[in-house]
C-alpha cells in the first residue's frame, strides 16, 4: 500500500508540473500574439486576485475598483489652501520645447508687435505644417526668444486686460467624421494638448489610438486639489469625453479617486475606474497598466483633466479658453491657488512670495518639475509651482548620524511613527551617485508588473529587445519618479528612461 501511495503521489506531482508548464507556455504565447492577459484570463487556473478582489466604497460598487499598495506619499510643508484667487499676471509665453516630438525650430506665423487673439496660431511644426500651436491669451507679441542653434525658446505675449477669443465654427458631433474632428483640433491648436504613449509625444493625428485615458486626480507632492479644477463643470467634462469617443475606435477610460463619488456618477460615454493608493496612483500611466496595459504595437492617447474641461468648453462655446488653476506651494509666504492662463510668468505668480535668495523655484512638483528662474514662464503642461530651499551644504556623517528629519522610505528614519508629519525639504541629495546595485527599492515604489531596475540596466546597455520586453513602452518619466526618489544609488532614473525612449523611437 505504501508503494502504491508513493506512485500515486509521484503521478500527481508530474501532472501538476506538466500543467504548470503548459500554463506558462500559454501565457507566453498569449503575450506574443498581443492578447491582453490583464483583461482576459488565459491561465488554466483561476486568478487569486479574482477570488479576493479589493472592494471599494459601496456607493461606487458599479465601477471597477483598484486598490494599489505600492508607492509612497511624500508629505512636505506648503500645501496650497483656500479659495482660488485671480492672478494679476500680464505676461504669458508659449514654449515650443514643451511639445515633445515637434521640429526643434518651428515655423513662426507672427512677428514681434503682432496683435493676436486667444486661439490665434503662433507657429506650426515643419514636420506637420497643418498642426498649429496657438496663443493662450489675447494681446501683443512682445518677444520671440531664441536659444542654442537659433531654436525658438519662447513666444511672449503681453496680455490684454479684456480678453478676446478667436471664434471657431464647431463641427456637429452627430454628423462629423473622425477626420473632420481631427482637422478641427489641428487648426484650433488643441491637438498639442493630447499626449501619445509610448514616448510621450504630441498625438499623431494619422494614428487611430487603441484607447484614450483621463485621470481626474493627482497624488503628487503638493498637487492641486482636483475638486477646485472640476468645480461642478460636468457639462464640459462630458462634452470633452463625447469628442474623445469620436477620435478612437476603442474606449475612453476615465479614472477617479475613491473620494470622487459624485464625479464618477456624473460621467457618461466613458468607462469609469476607481483608484485608491499612494503616489503614483494618480498618474495616468499607472492607471493604464491596471485598466488595459500597452502591449506590442499599441498606441494610446492621454489627456489631463484641465485640458478635458477646455476641450468641452471649446465645443460648447466655440472658444479655446486655456484657463488653469495653478497651485503655488512649498516654502512661500502664502501657499495659494491662482486662476490664470497657460504659460503664465513665474515672477508675476510669485510676486512677494519669496523672502530668501537661496531658494529653488520648480515648475511642477519636486519629483518631476523643472528648475526655473523668476524671469521664465510656466510650462504648458504644469499646474503648480513649488519653492524649496537650496541644499547647497555638506552634512558631515549624514549617513551615519541622521539627526535632521527628512522624507525618506529608509528604515533609518522612524517616519512610520509620524505618518502625517509634513517635512520642510531642500534640494540636498544627502549623498553622491553610487554603484547601481540591485536593492528591490524600485519594485516597492512602482505599482506595476515591471522590473524597473532590470529595465534601467537594459537601457544602459542599449538592448532594445530587453527594453521592450521589460515594459519601457508603458512608462514615462513621471511614473518612475518615486523610484528615483527612493534610490539609494542616486541614479537619474528619469533621465535614463528618456534616453531609452528616445533611442527606441529612433529605431522604430
Amino acid at each position: 500500500m505504501f508503494q502504491i501511495a508513493l506512485i500515486v503521489i509521484g503521478i500527481i506531482i508530474v501532472l501538476i508540473v506538466l500543467i504548470s508548464l503548459a500554463d506558462n507556455l500559454i501565457q507566453i504565447e498569449a503575450k506574443k500574439t498581443g492578447i491582453d492577459t490583464e483583461q482576459t484570463n488565459m491561465s488554466l487556473w483561476p486568478r487569486i486576485s479574482s477570488l479576493a478582489k479589493a472592494q471599494g466604497p459601496s456607493e461606487l460598487s458599479n465601477f471597477n475598483f483598484h486598490k494599489l499598495k505600492k508607492g509612497h506619499n511624500i508629505k512636505i510643508t506648503g500645501q496650497a489652501t483656500g479659495e482660488v484667487v485671480d492672478g494679476n499676471v500680464t505676461r504669458f509665453a508659449v514654449r515650443p520645447t514643451n511639445f515633445r516630438g515637434i521640429a526643434p525650430i518651428p515655423k513662426m506665423m507672427v512677428e514681434v508687435g503682432a496683435e493676436v487673439k486667444a486661439g490665434d496660431p503662433l507657429f506650426f511644426d515643419k514636420k506637420n505644417p497643418d498642426i498649429f500651436y496657438v496663443a493662450p491669451v489675447s494681446g501683443e507679441v512682445i518677444e520671440i526668444n531664441r536659444g542654442a542653434k537659433r531654436a525658438i525658446s519662447e513666444v511672449v505675449i503681453l496680455a490684454d486686460k479684456q480678453q478676446k477669443y478667436k471664434a471657431f465654427d464647431i463641427p456637429n458631433l452627430n454628423e462629423a467624421s473622425r477626420i473632420e474632428l481631427i482637422e478641427f483640433l489641428k487648426t484650433t491648436g488643441f491637438l498639442g494638448n493630447i499626449i501619445q504613449r509610448p514616448f510621450g509625444t504630441v498625438a499623431d493625428p494619422s494614428i487611430d489610438p487603441r484607447d484614450i485615458f483621463i485621470s481626474a486626480f493627482d497624488t503628487g507632492p503638493l498637487a492641486p486639489d482636483s475638486e477646485l479644477i472640476i468645480n461642478g463643470r460636468y457639462s464640459e467634462i462630458n462634452k470633452g469625453i463625447e469628442v474623445l469617443s469620436k477620435l478612437t475606435s476603442g474606449n475612453v477610460y476615465f479614472s477617479c479617486h475613491s473620494s470622487q463619488a459624485e464625479l464618477a456618477k456624473q460621467i457618461s460615454n466613458a468607462e469609469v475606474n476607481i483608484f485608491e493608493g499612494p503616489h503614483p496612483t494618480g498618474n495616468v500611466g499607472i492607471q493604464i497598466h491596471h485598466i488595459r496595459p500597452i502591449k506590442g504595437s499599441d498606441v494610446v492617447w492621454t489627456l489631463s483633466l484641465k485640458e478635458l474641461i477646455n476641450l468641452g468648453n471649446l465645443f460648447n462655446a466655440g472658444e479655446l479658453k486655456q484657463e488653469q488653476i495653478v497651485a503655488v506651494g512649498g516654502q512661500v509666504q502664502n501657499p495659494k491657488y491662482i486662476r490664470t492662463f497657460k504659460g503664465a510668468s513665474i515672477g508675476e505668480l510669485l510676486n512677494g512670495q519669496i523672502n530668501s535668495n537661496n531658494m529653488r523655484i520648480i515648475a511642477g512638483d519636486i519629483l518631476t518639475g523643472e528648475k526655473v528662474e523668476m524671469n521664465q514662464y510656466l510650462n504648458g503642461y504644469d499646474d503648480q509651482i513649488t519653492v524649496i530651499k537650496e541644499g547647497d551644504y555638506y552634512e558631515a556623517f549624514g549617513w551615519l548620524l541622521p539627526l535632521k528629519p527628512r522624507p525618506s522610505v529608509s528604515g533609518t528614519f522612524p517616519n512610520f511613527l509620524f505618518p502625517d508629519h509634513e517635512f520642510e525639504v531642500d534640494t540636498n541629495t544627502h549623498g553622491e551617485r553610487r554603484a547601481f546595485v540591485v536593492t528591490g527599492q524600485y519594485e516597492k515604489m512602482l505599482p506595476m508588473d515591471i522590473y524597473p531596475q532590470h529595465l534601467m540596466k537594459a537601457i544602459l546597455t542599449g538592448n532594445i529587445e530587453r527594453m521592450e520586453g521589460l515594459g519601457i513602452n508603458e512608462l514615462l518619466e513621471e511614473d518612475i519618479a518615486v523610484a528615483e526618489f527612493a534610490c539609494s544609488s542616486k541614479q537619474p532614473l528619469q533621465a535614463l528612461l528618456r534616453e531609452g525612449l528616445d533611442y527606441l523611437k529612433e529605431q522604430v
